[in-house]
């Protein structure tokens, strides 16, 4: 677990004044990493850093010689494409840039007019996503919601007898993860319309969204070694948002015997800017479980999960319909929940996901699953909000919602608050659904 250090300090402020606002997700002691360019224009994306309302170049950064030792050579290694390179690079190397960035960006700074040359706005930018997926597994690391979502299938038995006992996961495909911004059109597949005998092809009537964490490996392990969990947060560069849409009456005509795949391949959803763990530091808290739940497993248990093992996110869900955006009505929120909730932590995804001696690189995404807390109001999919669709949902525009409807665009938010330390965000991540192609 990353310790406090001087980069947390909530009296630190900036020469950059947006990064001063209360409201800003970017203030000086959040920092986060991601790749952009200009808009409108085709230059190459590269590695920035968001403070306030500005993007510090990492590019230009390098070239004004603004850092030395680690730092530079950190820097050095992010003047790129994509955030992979300084990803495996380590977490001596991640927490040199942030603290040179912090020190950097401080009101006073001797590097304030060499960095000022390094920004750019973020309203005169546009995002790609931060790294190369080579991989990407979604987990199931919500109780709540595995219970909620099982209560409709099997209202006796909702949760399956290994629950909770080893963290549930699928691979996804990791060529549709798209950026923040992304539409998509409605996935076409075979559905079984209740009560038929035969499937049926056309496209999906119940699109979803769910709310989840995305969580970017840093540095990876050799193939056939083990990552010990209390290791495995060292194999972690940040956070990001991450909506992996889902196609519901796809998924529940093809998901038995293999699980997930078609519902699940069309598109996924995540946020520009990867929040480090480092920046995190200040909002951990304790991990724990009901006193009569099985303890972990040796391989996935240890002293520091109990004592700081989760992080305090508080997430959202919006929604605006088309006619929301022509009426000009703001998106209005569906739900919100915690990522504190989380049955299973990162240090547990990662340290089973790499027990089989399974290869992990810098760049693999990792989904928490849907992050649904206990009350019903914290549900992170509209299968929950809407008991499967038989509950619609009443919006401010008029309209109702069991599904997804064409035209709608779903909006997360993220942030971390706590006495004494300045509050940080993820931004936003937002996707739209588009109408079916012709199939």
């Amino acid at each position: 677990m990353l310790a406090l250090n001087e980069t947390h300090d909530v009296a630190l402020t900036s020469w950059v004044d947006s990064a001063n606002d209360p409201a800003s997700d970017f203030p000086i002691q959040n920092l986060p990493f991601g790749a952009f360019r200009r808009r409108d224009t085709s230059e190459p994306f590269r590695v920035g850093v968001a403070i306030g309302d500005q993007i510090v170049d990492l590019h230009a950064a390098r070239d004004a010689g603004a850092f030395a030792g680690l730092a530079a050579r950190a820097v050095a290694m992010s003047a790129a494409p994509t955030l992979n390179g300084f990803m495996a690079m380590g977490p001596d190397a991640w927490s040199a840039l942030r603290l040179a960035l912090s020190q950097g960006l401080r009101e006073g700074s001797p590097l304030t007019d060499r960095l000022r040359g390094c920004l750019v706005a973020q309203s005169a930018a546009e995002h790609a996503v931060p790294a190369h997926i080579g991989d990407f597994t979604d987990f199931y690391a919500s109780i709540h919601h595995a219970t909620s979502v099982g209560r409709l299938f099997r209202p006796d038995n909702p949760l399956l007898p290994n629950y909770k006992w080893v963290p549930i996961g699928y691979h996804g495909r990791a060529s549709s993860i798209g950026v923040s911004g992304q539409a998509f059109a409605r996935p076409i597949g075979q559905t079984l319309p209740p009560g038929a005998e035969t499937p049926v092809f056309g496209p999906s009537k119940r699109i979803d969204y769910e709310l989840e964490v995305g969580i970017f490996i840093g540095t990876g392990n050799d193939l056939g070694t083990a990552i010990p969990i209390a290791e495995a947060e060292a194999h972690v560069f940040g956070l990001c948002l991450l909506n992996d849409w889902s196609a519901r009456d796809v998924q529940s005509w093809e998901y038995q015997p293999l699980g997930p795949f078609l519902a699940k391949s069309f598109a996924t959803t995540i946020s520009p800017w990867v929040v480090t763990l480092d920046a995190l530091a200040p909002y951990r808290v304790a991990w724990t479980r009901p006193r009569d739940d099985p303890a972990p497993l040796p391989y996935l248990d240890d002293p520091r999960l109990r004592e700081s093992g989760a992080i305090d996110i508080e997430l959202e869900v919006l929604i605006q319909t088309q006619k929301m955006r022509d009426a000009a009505l703001e998106p209005q929120r569906l739900s919100q929940s915690s990522f504190r909730h989380s049955y299973w932590t990162i240090a547990q995804l990662v340290a089973h996901h790499a027990v089989n001696g399974c290869n992990l690189q810098p760049g693999d995404l990792f989904g928490s699953g849907t992050q649904s807390g206990p009350k019903p109001a914290e549900a992170g999919s509209l299968l929950e909000l809407t008991g499967g669709g038989k509950k619609p949902l009443k919006l401010a525009s008029g309209e109702t919602r069991t599904f997804l409807e064409d035209g709608d665009a779903v909006i997360f938010r993220g942030g971390c608050e706590k006495a004494g330390y300045a509050r940080i965000g993820f931004g936003e991540v937002v996707g739209y659904v588009l109408p079916a192609r012709r199939a």
